[in-house]
């Protein structure tokens, strides 16, 4: 009988400690005042939700801290009090930017909302102790890794204050409807999570345990029981801006100067307690993070990052089945590297005009979810049509090219969530451009499904596309005409269809993890009117295993073992192209240092068919295999470095590769923070396409000494929790010297040929960018911008200026442009306007 007791109290314990918690909530009928003392009466009448239980760095074990968070909520806001007890010395709390605080030194906690509760979507709350915020949308895929939990780019306008005390620090928010989303009926139960992390000793602790071993996060929330009476509120709030400067732009050797003004509106409207719509009326992106450009000698488009507030806050929905890249809308028009061409390859004209970027007239969103848990999500833009104008030198008569007509951008998204995680997701993209221009229709159908037990899942998806219309000249191209209308040359295309489809099974839970999968991409599929396809016409077959160690041992906090492969054919004709094998090992030291050894290998010779940009034609190169190691030190220290090393040699003797990157970050102060970054990667006698034959148009491809270095300088110094200043500075050089050139044969062999001077490239691109925010009160802020980069034209002498520093020297020294603006935005809620009145 003693011994059944035994083993009966373990037994129960995990069951106490592992079951899914639930907390009643209290209406109550005063507000709590929102100062971080919690010493309101109401305070005294809400249960208590403690006995939070590690996720890391040991999973399972009581959290070393204490928490204790009371919930209450009323007719127009839920109310969150927190008492986080812990010794004041040892509180970390730096001062960070709005959604910054991962990987600084600083505690935090959040809670938590699946308004649903249907596992598929939540909203997250976070401050830390300088009262500084930071939320997120989560979606199904959500995961508790590191911190990252969702979209941090959706901000609410929500209410916080903390205090620091002798005991640990307190926390009072207040939520208002207005920035939830939640059904209209008069019995709720949401999903509901809390999460301290504490820095000192990296430990992630959570309310409703969060086992790493199963795949998911929303799925692992508790639950808020018993919320009575809510009325999802009118949503509607206007954020009104303008914004002034000015533009400095050097051309030749003179500057032009260019006054900048702006003005228009975000509106917010919730149509019913579960959709809302975004609208933005003549926007101005000119306040964001200059991109990355690079030096492109891939066959491949290069994809940047989004970083316009519109295409990034609430886009989860779109993006769901992979066919939005919105940087579609609002691109250099397709026009204008034509004209540039026209003009470099014509002594008689010169440009006047000749924009850079499409005008967005306006963009809508409409997005939510019903009570049957079916996701709607509509999408629209509409861009203006650019014009170039070029002058005659001769005669001085000007002309007017159209280089992007008027365009129409659409998404529809319908997503059903299923039981569980499961759910099915139509999607459809459709791009109409006026006149003649090239249109565009893409459908797609996603299916996710999970087994009861969250064990195994079955992903499925179908994909159909359809062009028709016109489309421009290639770039680039010396023979551009005109036609009637003065628009560029265009050339019809006949219409065609393509598709993909793909199908994966997993083991996404436990130690061991598992997958196989194949898909297929027809040669004619064609999303990139609105999404982003690096190539069609390929059929891959892939695998993989891992083994995840997600408990301490003795000498790691947590490691992983995974290994990969991955084969690839061709879809018409169908022949091999390549077959790729990966094996890695990751591992956290108990000293919080991180290591991860990655060995990946082309082990039989690779028929490249696309490096060439001629269809049927390939290029052979030789099996390979690249050695990388990368990992970073204790992130809680003043210094943090982070490497990454990679080696490659090859079967030629004069041919190997290598790649370094090293970051340095340095916390001066609880202000103030410095890092740079610097990446090489060099590669003597890489063989690539160089140029076409004008005779036949045939590709030459040539041996070539690649070198590439970037270095990034960036700082950012917090005045308080809503003040600071960012800084950014990048410098990119790329080096190309060609050694030998050579035609390549039937077989996909090169056959030496003469050697062309003149294929060289030493490129340099330079930006400078900072920003001072200040969000002067809740949803409004103004925002104070520098923006300094060289442009195009002015290149740095390849041959005088030989290694990276002299490419860097000249290229601080020849003409650079400059932007200064000024953007204020004020936030205006209905229902405060209303109450004012």
């Amino acid at each position: 009988m003693l011994r059944m007791m035994f083993l009966c109290v373990p037994l129960c314990f995990s069951i106490l400690l592992f079951g899914q918690k639930t907390l009643t909530s209290i209406k109550t009928l005063q507000a709590p005042h929102i100062d971080g003392v919690l010493d309101d009466a109401c305070w005294k009448q809400a249960p208590v939700a403690s006995d939070f239980i590690q996720n890391f760095p040991s999973y399972g074990s009581q959290a070393l801290v204490k928490t204790e968070v009371k919930i209450l909520y009323d007719n127009e806001a839920v109310y969150i009090g927190a008492r986080l007890y812990d010794e004041p010395s040892q509180i970390r709390k730096q001062l960070t930017s709005r959604d910054g605080e991962q990987r600084q030194d600083v505690d935090y906690f959040s809670v938590f909302f699946d308004t649903y509760n249907d596992h598929q979507n939540g909203f997250q709350f976070l401050v830390t102790p300088n009262n500084v915020q930071s939320d997120a949308k989560l979606n199904a895929n959500a995961s508790a890794s590191f911190g990252d939990f969702g979209d941090k780019s959706w901000d609410a306008v929500w209410e916080s204050k903390t205090k620091l005390a002798t005991d640990g620090w307190y926390v009072e928010m207040r939520i208002p409807y207005i920035s939830l989303r939640f059904a209209k009926k008069d019995l709720q139960t949401w999903g509901l999570q809390f999460l301290r992390f504490t820095r000192r000793n990296n430990e992630s602790s959570y309310w409703n345990a969060v086992d790493p071993n199963v795949s998911g996060f929303i799925n692992q929330f508790g639950q808020l029981k018993d919320l009575k009476n809510i009325q999802p509120p009118l949503r509607l709030s206007f954020s009104p801006y303008v914004s002034g400067g000015i533009r400095v732009n050097p051309e030749g050797s003179k500057k032009n100067k260019e006054w900048l003004r702006n003005g228009g509106m975000d509106v917010k409207y919730g149509i019913n307690e579960s959709f809302t719509l975004d609208a933005t009326l003549i926007p101005d992106f000119g306040q964001v993070v200059s991109d990355n450009v690079v030096n492109n000698l891939s066959p491949f488009e290069i994809q940047f990052q989004e970083n316009r507030p519109f295409f990034t806050e609430g886009t989860e929905l779109f993006n769901k089945s992979g066919l939005f890249y919105s940087r579609r809308i609002g691109a250099t028009p397709s026009g204008y590297y034509g004209v540039e061409s026209l003009v470099n390859n014509s002594a008689d004209y010169e440009v006047v005009k000749n924009p850079t970027l499409t005008q967005l007239y306006n963009g809508i969103k409409f997005s939510g979810r019903n009570k049957k848990k079916l996701g709607i999500g509509i999408f629209n833009a509409v861009t203006a049509p650019m014009k170039a104008e070029l002058r005659n030198i001769g005669s001085r008569a000007d002309t007017v090219i159209e280089t992007e007509p008027l365009s129409n951008y659409n998404i529809i998204v319908l997503d059903q969530a299923l039981k569980g995680r499961s759910s099915v997701t139509f999607t459809n993209t459709n791009v109409v451009r006026n006149g003649a221009a090239r249109d565009a229709n893409v459908s797609a159908l996603d299916l996710s499904l999970y087994t009861n037990d969250n064990k195994f899942r079955l992903q499925g998806t179908a994909r159909y596309s359809k062009i028709f219309g016109y489309s421009l000249y290639p770039s680039g191209n010396i023979n551009l005409v005109y036609d009637t209308m003065t628009r560029l040359g265009r050339v019809y295309v006949k219409p065609y269809d393509g598709y993909n489809t793909s199908l994966q099974l997993s083991k996404a839970n436990g130690q061991v993890r598992y997958y196989a999968g194949t898909s297929i991409t027809s040669n004619t599929y064609d999303p990139n009117d609105l999404g982003y396809l690096q190539t069609p016409n390929l059929v891959n077959y892939s695998g993989g295993i891992s083994y995840n160690q997600f408990k301490p041992t003795a000498k790691f906090i947590t490691y992983r073992y995974s290994f990969d492969v991955t084969t690839r054919y061709l879809y018409k004709p169908y022949r091999y192209n390549e077959m790729m094998v990966s094996a890695s090992g990751f591992w956290i030291f108990k000293n919080f240092w991180d290591v991860t050894f990655t060995v990946s290998s082309f082990p039989t010779n690779q028929n490249d068919y696309f490096e060439l940009r001629t269809p049927g034609k390939y290029l052979k190169k030789p099996a390979e295999a690249t050695f990388q190691v990368e990992g970073s030190t204790d992130s809680r220290k003043r210094l943090f470095i982070n490497y990454e090393l990679a080696y490659a040699p090859r079967a030629k003797a004069d041919n190997n590769y290598n790649r370094t990157e090293f970051g340095v970050r340095y916390r001066f102060s609880d202000r103030l923070t410095l890092s740079t970054d610097v990446f090489r990667q060099f590669e003597n006698n890489q063989i690539g396409y160089a140029f076409r034959r004008e005779s036949n148009k045939e590709p030459i491809v040539g041996y070539r000494d690649f070198t590439e270095i970037q270095s990034i300088v960036s700082g950012t110094y917090n005045f308080n929790s809503r003040l600071n200043v960012v800084v950014r500075g990048r410098h990119y050089w790329n080096k190309v010297k060609y050694n030998s050139f050579y035609n390549v044969d039937a077989n996909g062999n090169t056959i030496p040929r003469s050697f062309i001077p003149g294929s060289d490239d030493n490129y340099n691109a330079f930006n400078l960018d900072a920003f001072i925010t200040w969000d002067f009160r809740l949803g409004s802020r103004v925002i104070l911008g520098w923006k300094n980069w060289l442009g195009d034209e002015y290149g740095v002498n390849g041959w005088d200026n030989r290694n990276y520093w002299k490419n860097l020297n000249n290229s601080l020294k020849i003409s650079h442009g400059n932007e200064i603006t000024l953007r204020f935005i004020y936030f205006l809620d209905y229902n405060q306007l209303k109450k004012g009145r």
